[in-house]
């Protein structure tokens, strides 16, 4: 099923890793994508296997944490990194700092609408 609100529509900004919600295991796709956005370490707890809604909080938490870092690295990088690395390495950081962050905030909203639909909500397309 596809559209109009039927199990498997994914709404815009939906993770194209995770299968649609109500798709056949979609939840496994989901959590695995959840944990791949975690320190590795995060696996290690049985709470985080067994309920994908927690996992989802703290997915969300190490995105927000990453975006901050981002920001943050965006922000001192000129004066952090000069004298230490050429002047082309600071540039090129400051924009490997900007695309991070913006990896970082469309996964925050994908985050977002996977833990909603993990909550019981479905999507439904807009014509």
């Amino acid at each position: 099923m596809a559209a109009g609100g039927r199990e498997g529509f994914a709404p815009p900004g939906w993770p194209v890793e995770v299968r649609p919600p109500g798709a056949p295991d979609w939840e496994k796709t989901a959590v695995a994508w959840l944990f791949d956005l975690c320190p590795p370490d995060y696996r290690l707890h049985e709470v985080l296997r067994r309920h994908p809604v927690v996992l989802a909080r703290f997915a969300s938490y190490a995105v927000a944490a990453g975006i901050e870092a981002s920001r943050r690295g965006l922000s001192t990088a000129r004066d952090d990194l000069r004298g230490a690395v050429p002047p082309q390495a600071v540039e090129a950081a400051l924009v490997a700092y900007e695309r991070e962050g913006a990896r970082l905030v469309a996964a925050a909203r994908a985050v977002a609408l996977v833990e909603e639909a993990l909550r019981g909500k479905r999507f439904t397309q807009r014509l």
